[in-house]
């Protein structure tokens, strides 16, 4: 087989040839191409990392401007609940005000009432006490025959009005 014998002959060319090819891709990737993917690489890297670092900021930014807008949300909602208290303090004040005049002034109605009212028990007590007197003076002339003065028989109902 002539290929076999070949393979003597051309075997040191292709040997040389094969080194010649890997150094040229050696020195053309490795020291011209693989230095620029590696810049390449570490640039993003810290893009990467400054972009992180842009965006933990960002977030820390964002944390204290809701920690203060909590605190002042916190804040004005105390406020609210003061003025909402005060209103409530007010309101009870004038109405307990109100309340003490209404009050004052039913009172006033009530111990009228209470005076009238004895004004017109003492008026009927009278009353009943002189036709009282007057149907005992005529009870006792029909029934005794005796005629009894208006002062003895008014003071003999006082007397029976003291029992009941």
């Amino acid at each position: 087989m002539p290929q076999i014998a070949q393979i003597m002959e051309t075997y040191s060319s292709q040997i040389f040839w094969l080194l010649v090819t890997f150094g040229f891709v050696f020195f053309v990737v490795g020291r011209g191409m693989v230095p620029r993917v590696m810049d390449t690489v570490s640039q993003r890297d810290s893009q990467i990392a400054g972009d992180l670092a842009a965006a933990q900021a960002a977030r820390d930014k964002a944390d204290d401007e809701e920690e203060a807008w909590r605190k002042r949300e916190n804040e004005n909602r105390a406020q609210a609940q003061a003025v909402i208290a005060k209103a409530k303090a007010d309101a009870a004040a004038k109405s307990e005000k109100k309340l003490a005049a209404a009050q004052k002034r039913i009172d006033t109605k009530l111990e009228k009432a209470d005076v009238e009212i004895a004004e017109a028990r003492y008026a009927a007590m009278t009353e009943v006490e002189s036709v009282a007197a007057e149907a005992a003076q005529d009870i006792v002339k029909q029934l005794a025959g005796v005629k009894v003065t208006a002062a003895n028989a008014k003071s003999a109902v006082k007397k029976a009005m003291t029992n009941v």
